[in-house]
């Protein structure tokens, strides 16, 4: 069977008309859906984390949306008093403000107050064995100094003697048996200080955050007590007078997934302080070209070097580890016990 050429066009024409009102019937009921996933987005608060290493301390900043009008993040550990802002994005409106303890801060605290509690209990015993030891060291002294005088209540003055001398020194050996166990559990309760810091980490505070409109978004800021980087110098000798001395900061801290900037100065200066994106573990912050003085050299298999730097720049220069450099070769490294503005220092490799 044959169609003609035109009506085989009008019917392929109709089914493609079919089909197309199909699909736009199936397309427009899957709108609306396509729409609340787009406007609704399901999750907690989002976050971005910066932040930024000074020499004394760390100042952090996140932009946090809230959920239902309430935004929910952890505190860094060690925030510092009167530094935490929470600044509103425009249409924003704070409803109220809350830091809360979680239930591991408590805890941490707790046992933080009672190990320092013990701690001083055991100095107490301390200075009550010290004066022990005072006393009976001066009776074992009296004894064996006494002159032997026989009387009737006293036959044997030499016996009498050597049983006070005795009696006295078997104190003293108590004392010091004593003075050994607590110094011993001293010891140990500063071990035991000494792991609840470095878990200190777990125990966070939270803040809460209320906001209208529900998915209103803020700005937190804050300082904190880490110190997250290490200054580390390379100090290369011109042979001139003059020495190129690079100071780089070597990150300590975890700083995954968030922005980071190191600079050499203080909280107090973070208005007008320098500061420098770390991309790596190492990011050079500054490099200072200083006068150096009596330089000595030793030549040989052993590296030796001294002389004296001054700091003739107007910022002060953290102790670190340094390298030295000389015409690009490297020779050691030694230690960089810092330098004020205008200050000179006796520098030395090797003995």
């Amino acid at each position: 069977m044959c169609f003609k050429p035109a009506l085989t066009i009008r019917i392929s024409a109709l089914i493609m008309i079919f089909f197309a009102r199909k699909l736009l019937r199936t397309t427009s009921s899957l709108l609306p859906c396509l729409c609340l996933i787009i406007a609704f987005p399901t999750g907690s608060a989002s976050a971005e984390s910066r932040i930024t290493f000074y020499r004394d301390g760390a100042l952090i900043q996140q932009d946090a949306g809230a959920v239902k009008g309430v935004i929910d993040l952890p505190l860094a550990a060690g925030v510092l008093e009167q530094t935490l802002i929470v600044v509103p994005a425009p249409g924003t409106s704070i409803l109220g403000v809350e830091t809360r303890k979680t239930e591991s801060i408590s805890t941490y605290y707790k046992e933080l107050e009672t190990l320092a509690e013990q701690r001083r209990r055991l100095e107490d015993r301390l200075l009550a064995l010290e004066t022990r030891e005072a006393i009976f060291t001066a009776a074992a002294k009296v004894q064996s100094g006494k002159a032997p005088r026989k009387t009737k209540a006293n036959p044997d003055p030499m016996l009498a003697i050597r049983q006070g001398t005795d009696f006295a020194i078997a104190q003293l050996e108590a004392v010091y048996t004593a003075r050994r166990k607590t110094t011993q559990e001293i010891q140990r309760i500063d071990a035991r200080l000494s792991s609840a810091k470095k878990n200190s980490r777990s125990a966070e505070s939270c803040l809460r955050v209320t906001v209208t409109p529900p998915r209103g978004k803020v700005t937190l800021r804050y300082a904190t007590s880490e110190r997250g980087w290490q200054p580390q110098y390379n100090l290369h000798l011109n042979g001139d007078g003059t020495a190129l001395l690079q100071l780089s900061a070597q990150v300590t801290a975890n700083v995954r997934g968030k922005q980071l900037r190191v600079s050499s100065g203080s909280l107090a200066e973070s208005v007008r302080a320098e500061t420098l994106q770390a991309l790596s573990g190492r990011a050079v912050l500054s490099s200072y070209l200083l006068p150096i003085t009596q330089e000595s050299y030793a030549e040989g298999i052993f590296n030796r070097f001294s002389g004296v730097i001054t700091n003739s720049s107007s910022h002060y220069l953290p102790p670190g580890d340094s390298g030295l450099l000389r015409n690009g070769t490297y020779l050691g490294k030694f230690r960089f016990e810092g330098l004020s503005s205008g200050r000179s220092k006796s520098i030395s490799l090797g003995k």
